[in-house]
């Protein structure tokens, strides 16, 4: 199968729109040998002259008026095809899918996605957002915004920005129980814990000289939300850890307080996920640059 030569017809069009070899040469930025290379090989492939030439005057012949609207519409549309790449590629088009955790991403992933959206009308985002664990690999997710000390794996990951936890109780329950001064009193108190962790059953902390301490936590409630701990926590029932965006404001109004001061968990941080791969379509290439944007001046 022989495919048809569309340099030659394109050319051929634009001979007849400017009813001559050297307009047309001008036009194309191409010498006129190569554009009367071009007709002559042309006419060789259908097998008939397309033009009258004199050294003064050139006109179609009866093919050439027969087949000089079908060269307008290859290259009105091969135009068209090449410009509707060139406006794909500077405002991308598609779906983009992007799992973030529960309150993070009600909190900051959700405004962001939104001004995001009204800035790129030609794309749309799946946000899937929970406190799960996305294998972004097996689920097709695009990317992810995880809050953790992330482990060696075959991801992707760039850090954003660090993430501050707290250890809080209400100031009810450390009237009732009294204020621990060392994590490893945790032992003795009830424990509201995150399921989500690594070890949910462990908790480790860092003190002010780098010391490291740990407690195996037991309590009245565990949950795979930060904010279903949040009633608990406030009625006196436990001591939890958890991370600045979700209790900022209950230690502001003094609902809470944090606890234990100079010790830490372990350093976490936000982190920007994505599969292994340098390819990404240009949509995802545009929301990747956003989040970077946007999440490398949060603070939590």
């Amino acid at each position: 199968m022989r495919l048809p030569d569309f340099e030659a017809w394109a050319i051929f069009a634009t001979v007849v729109e400017r009813r001559s070899f050297t307009a047309a040469a001008d036009a194309l930025g191409l010498s006129k040998a190569t554009v009367s290379k071009a007709v002559t090989r042309l006419e060789a492939h259908v097998g008939a002259r397309l033009f009258h030439r004199t050294s003064r005057h050139l006109s179609l012949t009866e093919t050439g008026r027969a087949l000089a609207d079908h060269a307008a519409r290859i290259l009105a549309e091969g135009t068209a095809a090449e410009e509707s790449a060139r406006d794909e590629a500077s405002a991308p088009t598609g779906l983009v899918r992007l799992a973030a955790p529960m309150t993070f991403g009600l909190q900051h992933v959700a405004p962001v996605v939104a001004e995001f959206l009204a800035a790129h009308p030609g794309i749309a985002v799946d946000l899937h957002l929970s406190d799960a664990r996305i294998d972004l690999v097996e689920t097709g997710y695009d990317m992810a915004l995880r809050i953790a000390a992330l482990p060696d794996s075959s991801l992707l990951a760039r850090r954003l920005t660090p993430i501050t936890a707290h250890i809080v109780a209400a100031p009810a329950y450390l009237e009732r129980h009294g204020r621990p001064r060392h994590p490893a009193e945790l032992g003795e108190h009830a424990c509201l814990c995150y399921a989500n962790l690594p070890t949910p059953n462990l908790w480790r902390f860092v003190g002010p000289d780098g010391t490291e301490a740990m407690v195996r936590p037991d309590g009245p409630l565990r949950t795979n939300s930060g904010d279903a701990m949040l009633p608990a926590l406030r009625a006196g029932l436990g001591v939890a850890v958890l991370p600045d965006f979700i209790v900022a404001d209950d230690l502001a109004t003094g609902r809470l307080e944090a606890i234990l001061p100079g010790w830490s968990p372990p350093p976490v941080a936000l982190h920007l996920v994505t599969p292994p791969g340098a390819l990404r379509q240009a949509r995802v290439e545009a929301l990747i640059a956003h989040l970077l944007a946007r999440f490398g001046g949060v603070r939590g």
